[in-house]
């Protein structure tokens, strides 16, 4: 950090592709840990103009030996964009993006990732970490964000400091009941040991606190408050109680230590109408005799529905032939706009409520052999042809560069508040 002025990085390994549809993506886990598959590495570095380029590269040679990988040949200029102002305000000073999207991941990324936590995965919840358990998984990324305040000329002195964040989500498949063809489905119950063949035997001493936090969804606490008369496990304000743990619908394997309510508002702006429910697990009290197993046994049949994203998007080419023909960008609606920036799941806290009209971002990077023709620009709302201007309120371009530099397209977009469907069409060669 220091060696190489970084101001604040973030890396992702991952392998598989995140389902929207069936996972979600309004939620603040979707929304923060979501990742595109391969290596992705952003970085705002605190060096002079002339600087920047050799400060990125060292960077870039720094991690690949460090996690075993091939981010070195992000080193290039023809692999690397100048964002504008897509990332946040505050990113935008000397802010280099890059991207591997056909990198493979293996344990060789995963073990130096581990070796930055203080007890590595000898103790704490990383023991669980069975890398046969991870990589069969649907989906899993590993994730670095580093921010640095020693080079805020402004900090006091004494608050000055590098903050290390590591996030591992993964997505498991516990083992599916066997049923008869004529009777209902029951969702697989769970726990910790049946999904990771370990189990939490105690804290990592240099943790201040160590806890394990299971979520229910906001869709499916709706679903059990509005049975709470009939199974009677509701309080008298009719939000789950402190019993809920133990149900006829579902239970827990232990007693929780507490139960929250899941967030009003996120970091990334997202409003949740209907709250989650979080019970919480302290690890503290675990021991190789009394391990901790965080379980969920299924009593009943149950179908509840992930917080979706108000549009989902696809992206493939038009014409005949590779060497030329278009770009489109699909943005097809969950249900619609209106609907959505008045929904009972999630709030657009972007979107102008008065008018209800959303606010969408697309950044999009083509590489330096690909000529886009931005000038050839289409936007189509519910297949109508619209005029640019009264869709499109900022758009930044960079041209892509023979063997120099990548193209680079930035757009931001209001669409109506009863359109369904959006898509931009661009022109390119090669």
């Amino acid at each position: 950090v220091q060696k190489f002025r970084v101001r604040e990085m973030e890396l992702s390994f991952t392998q598989g592709r995140w389902n929207y549809e069936r996972w979600g993506g309004y939620d603040y886990m979707s929304a923060s840990n979501a990742k595109p598959p391969g290596v992705e590495l952003w970085a705002v570095l605190d060096a002079p103009a002339d600087e920047i380029e050799t400060a990125w590269r060292n960077l870039t040679h720094a991690l690949s030996g460090l996690f075993c990988a091939s981010i070195n040949f992000l080193e290039s200029t023809t692999s690397y964009a100048f964002p504008n102002w897509s990332f946040k305000p505050d990113r935008t000073h000397n802010l280099r993006y890059g991207a591997l999207p056909r990198e493979a991941v293996c344990t060789e990324n995963l073990t130096p990732w581990l070796k930055l936590l203080p007890c590595r995965d000898k103790a704490g919840i990383a023991e669980i970490m069975d890398r046969q358990s991870i990589y069969r998984g649907f989906y899993h990324s590993q994730r670095l964000y580093i921010s640095s305040s020693e080079f805020d000329l402004g900090a006091k002195r004494g608050e000055s400091g590098t903050f290390l964040e590591q996030t591992l989500t993964l997505v498991l498949q516990p083992s599916m009941p066997s049923a008869h063809f004529s009777e209902k489905i029951m969702q697989p119950s769970w726990s910790i040991g049946s999904l990771f063949g370990k189990q939490i035997t105690g804290r990592c001493v240099l943790a201040k606190s160590s806890n394990v936090f299971l979520e229910l969804e906001g869709d499916l606490v709706k679903k059990l408050e509005s049975v709470a008369a009939d199974i009677q496990i509701s309080s008298h304000d009719g939000t789950l109680s402190e019993q809920s743990w133990r149900n006829p619908v579902f239970e827990l394997s232990s007693m929780p230590d507490g139960i929250l309510r899941g967030f009003g508002i996120s970091k990334r702006g997202v409003a949740s109408k209907l709250r989650s429910v979080v019970y919480k697990f302290s690890v503290k009290n675990s021991t190789l005799s009394i391990p901790l197993n965080v379980g969920m046994t299924w009593k009943q049949p149950i179908i509840w529905n992930s917080c979706q994203a108000p549009f989902h998007s696809s992206r493939f080419l038009m014409g005949s032939g590779n060497a030329r023909g278009s770009l489109a960008i699909s943005l097809e609606s969950t249900l619609s706009t209106k609907k959505h920036l008045t929904s009972s799941c999630c709030a657009i806290m972007g979107s102008n409520q008065h008018d209800n009209t959303a606010e969408l971002m697309i950044f999009q990077i083509v590489p330096w052999y690909v000529k886009v023709y931005f000038h050839t620009l289409q936007v189509y709302i519910d297949g109508h042809l619209m005029p640019v201007s009264d869709i499109v309120k900022r758009i930044s371009v960079s041209p892509s560069v023979d063997r120099v530099t990548p193209g680079l397209m930035e757009i931001l977009l209001v669409l109506p508040h009863n359109s369904t469907s959006a898509a931009l069409i661009l022109d390119f060669d090669k």
